[in-house]
């Protein structure tokens, strides 16, 4: 049950991350873009190290490219949270849907699908949270890549999230409080575990998720 003193939390956790700021009228990139930017970049380097050391081989899936695009990861970011328009809890939503095709797949992040991944979850974010956006067309644009392969991305994240885009509004904060933490952070686990983040009963097991869509009556679309 949300209180006074868990409003005032959120409110705050918000502000330090940009996403309630007056970012349209500054037009400056909000806290969120350089943090989600840091926590991808210290995963797949700390990722790529142990698939390096251990000699395991990561799942290659749809999102994967022969090589590394040069564009750094938080230049990308910053190009799609421009471009797209999108507000900055798009970018919260869309880290979530990373982190559940990760472990929906068993795969990590790495330099070969981590921008593929980004832009794919950014398109949904935006689908689900906007009343206005861009089509496919244009994200594909801004994401360097072909209509035909955004429309193939946008169903391959949509078909291992069982077509489940919503997330509570504890979910949402929780997420939030984890990559202040984790952007705040000197080290970094190889994987995330969305076991602690309020995903595994409500969302990622089929046959409890049908019990829970409404996710308690909350979707991000109500902060």
């Amino acid at each position: 049950m949300e209180t006074p003193n868990t409003k005032t939390r959120n409110s705050n956790i918000y502000i330090r991350l940009g996403l309630i700021n007056d970012y349209l009228t500054v037009r400056k990139s909000p806290e969120i873009v350089s943090i989600l930017a840091s926590v991808l970049e210290k995963n797949i380097h700390t990722n790529e190290k142990m698939l390096k050391r251990s000699r395991t081989k990561d799942i290659v899936t749809i999102f994967h490219g022969t090589r590394a695009p040069t564009l750094s990861i938080r230049r990308y970011i910053d190009r799609v949270f421009e471009y797209s328009k999108c507000s900055p809890s798009c970018l919260v939503l869309a880290y979530v849907y990373l982190l559940c095709f990760i472990q929906q797949t068993n795969s990590y992040v790495t330099s070969l699908n981590v921008h593929r991944l980004l832009i794919t979850c950014v398109l949904l974010a935006v689908k689900f949270l906007e009343d206005e956006h861009f089509d496919n067309s244009y994200f594909a644009k801004i994401g360097g890549i072909s209509r035909t392969e955004m429309n193939n991305l946008e169903l391959k994240l949509l078909s291992t999230l069982d077509y489940r885009l919503q997330v509570s509004v504890d979910t949402f904060d929780r997420y939030c409080m984890h990559l202040e933490n984790e952007g705040a952070s000197s080290g970094t686990r190889h994987k995330w575990s969305i076991r602690n983040y309020g995903l595994r009963g409500s969302w990622l097991q089929k046959d409890e998720s049908r019990k829970h869509v409404k996710c308690d009556g909350h979707s991000c679309t109500t902060i």
